[in-house]
């Protein structure tokens, strides 16, 4: 694992904890050159899914690029890193409980219709704010529009 301070290729595991749901260990790092301690999260991967983007393309869904993005809408908001984890599992669950349904495909746009309900209910400002990226506000009218259905 490469250390996010120095970049150093190497670490080592100080200490390992599965999260409340058991789908996610919670694994905290010690870098082999600076020593800094750092947290990941590994989750366990099972059947392929693949997302029907919207021009058609098709490809694996890559649980951490959606991990991202929802981690960038909760930044700075005040959650745990368990509890962004607890609900990223979630989303992720639901996700596959309907490709699983629908022959291990799912729709992009059906992606982001979890997720922002997911976050709709978890907390309100980062569900703007990933609805501000899902939806590609054009303008100031059409993000007030979502304020306003919100409010």
């Amino acid at each position: 694992m490469r250390c996010p301070v120095c970049r150093f290729d190497s670490s080592k595991v100080v200490e390992t904890r599965m999260l409340e749901d058991d789908r996610c260990l919670r694994r905290r790092r010690e870098c082999l050159d600076c020593q800094a301690r750092f947290t990941t999260y590994e989750r366990i991967e099972t059947n392929l899914i693949v997302v029907i983007k919207k021009n058609n393309e098709r490809e694996a869904l890559n649980t951490e690029k959606l991990s991202r993005g929802i981690y960038r809408a909760l930044e700075k908001r005040p959650w745990t890193g368990g509890q962004k984890e607890k609900l990223i599992n979630k989303i992720i669950e639901q996700i596959r409980d309907y490709a699983l349904d629908n022959n291990n495909e799912i729709a992009s746009e059906r992606i982001g219709e979890i997720v922002l309900s997911r976050l709709k209910k978890f907390d309100k400002v980062a569900y703007i704010r990933f609805a501000s990226v899902y939806k590609s506000f054009d303008d100031l009218e059409s993000f007030q529009q979502e304020l306003d259905k919100l409010i």
